[in-house]
């Protein structure tokens, strides 16, 4: 699973220059736990993770170049994301 991360990590780096890797890694590992938290309580089958990592590695090529912007706006994000680095990848 963590090779998953990682991979959905860089791709989202690659997208998004504003953000960090620890950034980004979170915000690979909240898009996967929102994507199958909501399945689950529409009573869906689970899918196994290959169909969670296909779901978000498109949600990181739709909306990963503006996610930092989404943060910076949304104060309940916000706090997820700050990670006191000032550095980026």
């Amino acid at each position: 699973m963590e090779d998953i991360f990682e991979r959905l990590t860089h791709q989202l780096c690659n997208q998004n220059e504003q953000l960090t890797m620890r950034q980004a890694r979170n915000w690979v590992e909240y898009l996967w736990e929102d994507f199958e938290s909501t399945r689950a309580k529409a009573g869906r089958t689970y899918e196994g993770k290959d169909m969670t990592e296909k779901v978000v590695s498109q949600w990181i090529n739709s909306y990963g170049p503006k996610l930092h912007e989404f943060a910076s706006k949304n104060p309940r994000y916000q706090q997820l994301f700050e990670d006191g680095q000032n550095y980026t990848h």
